[in-house]
C-alpha cells in the first residue's frame, strides 16, 4: 500500500510529521526500556503550519469516525492537551456549523483560590458530555487523572481521541494501554494515526520492515 491509499488527513499528517522531525527514525530507547525504530515527539507541533495540520486531522477524524459519540465539550488535559482542545474546537466549528456551540476546557495543574477560582478553565463540565483529546496514551496514568477530573467536575466522559496509537502492549500486561482504557471507561477511543498507518505512510521499505517487526514483537495479544 502507498500513502495515497490512506485517507487524506492521515497521509498529510504523517508527511508533515516526517518533514518536521516530529516522527523520527533510528534506534530509540523508550521509558519502557524497549528499543523502538521510531520516535514520535508531539511537543514539536509548535508552529502555525504544524498545529494547523494537526487540528485539521483531529477535526476530520471527529467528522468521519461514525463510532464516536455526540459531545458537548472538548477537554484537553494539561499541558499538551490545552492547545489541542482549543484548536480542535475552533477547527470543528469552522468546518461544520453543527459544532459552533461546543465548548472547550482544560484543567489547571494547581487550583486557584482567587478570581474565578477552581481547577477548570473554559467551558464548565457539569452535566456535559466530554470528549478528551490528547497526543498518546502510554501507561494510562495521565488519562486516569483526566477522567477523574471530569468526574469530579460533574462531567460525563463520552470518548477519547488521540493523535497516535502505537498499538503495542503495556510492559505489565497483554493488552495495549488503549485497550485497557476502553475496558476501564467503556467509551469509544480512537486515534488519528496508528502504527499500521505509519507503516503504510512511510516511503522507505527498510523502515517499513523495521516497524513491522517491532509491531509484531510487542503487539497486544488481541493483535497476534
Amino acid at each position: 500500500m502507498a500513502s495515497n491509499e490512506l485517507p487524506r488527513h492521515k497521509a498529510e499528517l504523517i508527511d508533515l510529521c516526517i518533514r518536521n522531525q516530529i516522527l523520527k527514525f533510528g534506534s530509540f530507547t523508550l521509558k519502557s526500556g524497549r528499543v523502538s525504530p521510531y520516535f514520535f515527539n508531539a511537543g514539536l507541533f509548535n508552529t502555525a503550519r504544524t498545529l494547523s495540520c494537526l487540528a485539521d486531522a483531529f477535526a476530520q477524524t471527529l467528522l468521519q469516525d461514525k463510532n464516536l459519540p455526540e459531545f458537548d465539550v472538548i477537554f484537553g488535559p494539561a499541558y499538551k492537551g490545552i492547545p489541542l482542545a482549543t484548536l480542535v474546537c475552533a477547527r470543528l466549528g469552522a468546518l461544520d456549523d453543527r459544532f459552533l456551540d461546543i465548548g472547550y476546557s482544560f484543567n489547571r495543574k494547581e487550583k486557584k483560590d482567587h478570581g474565578e477560582g477552581g481547577g477548570i478553565v473554559g467551558f464548565q463540565l457539569r452535566g456535559k458530555r466530554v470528549l478528551i483529546v490528547d497526543d498518546v496514551i502510554t501507561a494510562g496514568t495521565a488519562m486516569r487523572e483526566a477522567t477523574d477530573i471530569i468526574k469530579a467536575e460533574g462531567g460525563i466522559l463520552a470518548g477519547i481521541v488521540l493523535c497516535l496509537d502505537r498499538q503495542e502492549r503495556t510492559t505489565d500486561g497483554e493488552n495495549s494501554a488503549i485497550e485497557n482504557c476502553r475496558t476501564e471507561y467503556s467509551v469509544p477511543i480512537t486515534a488519528i494515526i496508528t502504527l499500521e498507518d505509519l507503516i503504510v505512510g512511510v516511503p522507505d521499505e527498510t523502515l517499513k520492515g523495521q516497524m513491522r517487526e517491532y509491531g509484531k514483537q510487542y503487539a497486544p495479544i488481541s493483535k497476534q
